[in-house]
């Protein structure tokens, strides 16, 4: 655990969140702002910065990320890696993203953006 982390602290239980789910080594909690309703975090116990490190801890997290979406028509599993790629909190975390037809949330990129090469 890191003291200067927030998700080390949610963890620890020194900082506020709306737990909604709990496993021996991964928590899911309601993000701050969620983007859909039902947008979930789930976030590995241990402290590690990102999806490339300690393979097993991010395996462990998707583990739980597909409990969480089994029962969802259609959603999003987002994780990202570095500040280029929209990473702001350098602790594993993966976005479980409810969708609906016609909701209006744009991810970061589109098909239209994607050029073969």
């Amino acid at each position: 655990m890191t003291t200067a982390c927030v998700f080390c602290r949610i963890v620890a239980g020194q900082a506020p969140a709306d737990v909604i789910r709990e496993w021996e080594d991964v928590i899911a909690i309601r993000p701050l702002h969620p983007v859909t309703p039902g947008h979930v975090l789930v976030i590995p116990h241990t402290h590690v910065p990102d999806v490339g490190e300690r393979p097993l801890v991010s395996a462990r997290a998707m583990a739980c990320a597909a409990e969480l979406a089994a029962d969802l028509a259609a959603v999003n599993v987002i994780t990202s890696k570095g500040s280029a790629a929209t990473q702001t909190v350098a602790h594993l975390h993966l976005h479980i993203v409810p969708r609906t037809a016609g909701d209006a949330l744009s991810l970061p990129w589109t098909s239209q953006q994607h050029t073969a090469g």
